[in-house]
């Protein structure tokens, strides 16, 4: 229905900036019909976001509020149950329905926004509100904000397909939304600016600010208008002055960046083995997560009184930070079933976001480090338990978010507490920092790689010349066909044939996945017509290995194939230089320069 309603409107001639009149064209400029495309997407996204918001909120009170109502083994029941049965629904919808809805939704984003000029359907959006509407509302332990994000993409990107801009255009309205879907969901305008240049764009474009600066503020007012002004936490907490246990900030963001660190790793190891599990359908996975989760939170619950597993989990955070909850045992078996309940639910696809498990888990670490401070006999009360929760919040969030700007601002406009500003930046610039040292690539990229997803065409809309700085990882190719080093030339040769997978040049594996060479196709058939049985790593002694590090420039990486004269070259970990990421060719770099001047239009 939506897309239908959609397409309608794009074949209505008077909607398409290229038909209007000539007499409107003298009168408005490009720049003021622009401007209304983003007041449209401004007020769009924030209905949009307060609306989904306002279903999960229904939706799980109901569902406290009927267990409640019955009580006994039968509250029970029902709390073990909800889950399952969104989880199910959840999962049928992003497995027969519309596959774009499973995850959390901003890997989606970043995909479409590279690969696709930011092309979106508006099923996607309607199809995520549902799905996502029921895992999360009934209580599997996800955030919504990532799928807000994504629907309010979606709609940004069909206004402006709907109006016949540009692919470039297009392309350009898709952070516009991402700014006001964020800011809608925490109502935390600057935090939203601070994350869309952060993690999709990677730097401040004057083209790109302009737009996404009108819709957040728009998107901010309707979610004021309809839900009032208020800060996502409420907290009784006192200005602080600069004290001697704010150092603790240092401990906290060292305990973050090691946290965090497992926290994405056990992600990302049980993800991937999730994919390779082929016993469980897909469509039943979200189910079996919910039933885990309901389980799991309801053990919490009779153990602690509290239902912060289930669901977003706002309610007993906003309870540490207001230094009410400071019982360690309660805390840490809060923290331990959201990170165990969030992990099954995120390893089974389903549709919900990160972000609050992420600020969840960060407030209960930073609340454990200011309990511990008691404990130790620093003398300060319960408030400063708060405190420290609010700087673990930030601290976790840079950890495994990786956007430390947006870490610390995104704590701020929540909280409008100014005082613990100071150690709230220190303690996450050093998360961030050591975070990235311990594990260079971030979550969401990680997940894209995963995925075999390959961010070829870069954003035209960041300028024809800024793609040539850009890390080669960016264009690399991730599905990279390997030879055995321990094998011969014909052996080699016939798994190429029996995979289909034949190119140019090969990169050679030896034990332990390392690094040994390159070999080209014809030299392996050369060394097959000569009968050659020997491994190829004993080929290989002759041959001048040429690796690129990921992070190397597009443009070094393109001197450095011309000034070695070679086609192609394996892409390794900047950490470790035997280990292959990917692959890059010069028809990569052609291919991308192709795209760049594809995409330059008239609106």
């Amino acid at each position: 229905m939506p897309e239908r309603i959609a397409k309608r409107l794009y074949r209505f001639p008077a909607l398409r900036l290229e038909r209007v009149p000539e007499w409107m064209r003298l009168r408005f400029s490009d720049t003021q019909r622009h401007f209304t495309l983003w007041v449209l997407a401004g007020i769009a996204c924030g209905l949009t976001a307060v609306a989904y918001h306002e279903a999960i909120e229904l939706l799980f009170d109901w569902v406290l509020a009927l267990s409640a109502k019955v009580g006994g083994e039968m509250a029970i029941l029902i709390l073990v149950a909800a889950p399952t049965i969104g989880g199910l629904l959840s999962g049928i919808i992003s497995t027969k329905i519309e596959p774009q809805v499973a995850g959390g939704g901003i890997t989606q984003i970043k995909a479409r926004y590279y690969l696709n000029f930011g092309f979106f359907r508006l099923r996607e959006a309607f199809w995520r509100f549902i799905s996502s509407a029921l895992a999360v509302g009934s209580g599997m332990a996800m955030g919504p904000e990532g799928p807000t994000l994504h629907m309010c993409a979606a709609v940004a990107s069909k206004i402006g397909q709907v109006f016949g801009l540009a692919k470039q255009r297009v392309q350009a309205m898709v952070p516009v939304g991402m700014g006001a879907g964020m800011a809608a969901a925490f109502n935390t305008p600057l935090a939203a600016m601070f994350f869309v240049f952060e993690e999709l764009l990677g730097d401040v474009s004057t083209k790109s600010l302009f737009g996404i600066l009108v819709a957040v503020v728009l998107s901010a007012i309707v979610e004021r208008t309809l839900l009032g002004e208020h800060a996502l936490f409420t907290l009784g907490l006192p200005a602080f002055e600069t004290s001697w246990w704010m150092l603790l900030c240092i401990p906290l963001g060292i305990v973050c960046a090691a946290f965090g660190t497992f926290f994405v790793r056990s992600l990302l190891a049980l993800r991937l083995k999730a994919k390779d599990e082929k016993l469980i359908p897909l469509w039943l996975r979200p189910a079996l997560a919910g039933l885990i989760i309901g389980l799991t939170g309801v053990l919490v619950l009779l153990l602690t009184g509290h239902h912060g597993v289930f669901s977003i989990g706002y309610k007993d955070l906003s309870q540490v930070l207001n230094g009410h909850l400071v019982s360690p045992t309660i805390i840490l078996l809060l923290l331990v079933g959201k990170v165990f309940a969030y992990i099954v639910a995120a390893t089974a696809n389903t549709s919900g976001g990160i972000f609050a498990p992420v600020l969840f888990i960060g407030g209960m670490l930073g609340a454990l480090v200011g309990i511990c401070g008691q404990m130790l006999g620093l003398g300060y009360m319960n408030d400063v338990v708060g405190a420290m929760a609010l700087i673990g919040m930030g601290c976790f969030f840079a950890a495994v978010i990786r956007c430390p700007f947006t870490s610390f601002m995104i704590v701020f406009e929540m909280t409008r507490n100014y005082t613990i500003m100071l150690p709230l930046m220190v303690g996450n610039v050093l998360a961030y920092m050591l975070a990235v040292r311990w594990h260079p690539l971030s979550l969401y990229d990680s997940m894209l790689i995963q995925d075999k997803i390959t961010l070829k065409r870069m954003p035209s809309y960041q300028g024809e010349q800024d793609w040539h700085n850009l890390p080669v990882k960016a264009i690399m190719t991730f599905d990279v066909t390997t030879l055995s080093g321990a094998l011969d030339a014909a052996d080699n040769l016939a798994r190429i044939m029996k995979a289909g997978h034949k190119h140019h040049a090969y990169p050679i594996i030896g034990e332990n996945d390392q690094l040994l060479g390159v070999m080209t196709h014809a030299e392996l058939e050369r060394l097959k017509g000569e009968g050659s049985i020997a491994p190829l790593c004993e080929k290989l002694g002759k041959h001048h290995l040429v690796a690129i590090s990921s992070e190397t420039s597009i443009r070094d990486v393109a001197r450095i194939l011309v000034t070695e004269d070679v086609l192609q070259a394996p892409i390794v970990s900047p950490t470790d230089k035997t280990r292959v990421l990917g692959i890059v060719t010069l028809h990569d770099i052609a291919r991308q320069q192709n795209a760049i001047s594809e995409s330059i239009g008239r609106d």
